[in-house]
């Protein structure tokens, strides 16, 4: 289990999202955001060495009569995760840890076999911020066969509204970047497997979108 330290990063996650998300095609602002951390949770690197985190990041800033939530998907690494260098965030200074560096994790493939283990059930979602404590409010589903392991480095493709990448089987990958609250009953009628998870809304209510989507090959997004 991956362990949380209670310690300082300079730049914070938030200072490093701040001037990325901007550079995003799925950003729906117009400047700088206004950010805050209302949810998410974190996956475990089998090796122990990369830490994996899926921030909802709520934007105060956003034109119209509600604030924008978005899904970030980070991997944070020792060192530099070669041919990544177009999906590095940034890079921190971790209080114990020491450097980090910060990846848009949709192009990590530490993050993506984690994700469809957890489509699968075969791997638990943990507490954004608490160590070794698993995450109820996630849910996952899958219902096709086993998805074969992922190799190699990810090809994930940025568009409007979310980002998508191939996944094993012919399948396709789609992250959702801008969450939309939905009824956590309702599962995505088109895919073959989801993810749902949550987030602290204004109102201090709990909030629950589709977080990524699995795709039969035939499937048009």
């Amino acid at each position: 289990m991956a362990v949380i330290h209670n310690t300082t990063l300079k730049p914070t996650k938030l200072e490093l999202l701040a001037s990325w998300l901007p550079t995003r095609p799925w950003y729906v602002g117009t400047g700088e955001p206004a950010l805050s951390r209302t949810g998410g949770f974190r996956l475990d690197d089998p090796e122990g060495e990369v830490g994996i985190e899926f921030m909802v990041a709520t934007d105060a800033s956003a034109a119209g009569p509600e604030p924008v939530h978005y899904l970030v998907p980070l991997t944070y690494r020792g060192a530099p995760l070669d041919g990544a260098e177009h999906a590095l965030v940034g890079t921190m200074e971790h209080g114990v840890l020491g450097p980090r560096w910060a990846y848009d994790g949709v192009h990590d493939p530490v993050l993506v076999a984690q994700l469809l283990a957890l489509f699968e059930g075969r791997v638990q979602a943990q507490a954004q911020s608490l160590s070794d404590t698993p995450d109820h409010e996630v849910t996952h589903s899958y219902t096709g066969d086993g998805l074969p392991a992922w190799e190699g480095l990810v090809k994930a493709t940025d568009d409007q509204d979310g980002t998508e990448l191939p996944a094993p089987g012919g399948m396709t990958l789609r992250i959702h970047r801008v969450l939309r609250p939905t009824d956590p009953d309702i599962a995505p009628s088109d895919a073959a497997g989801h993810v749902i998870g949550a987030w602290q809304s204004p109102d201090d209510t709990r909030a629950r979108a589709v977080f990524a989507t699995l795709h039969p090959a035939a499937h048009q997004l």
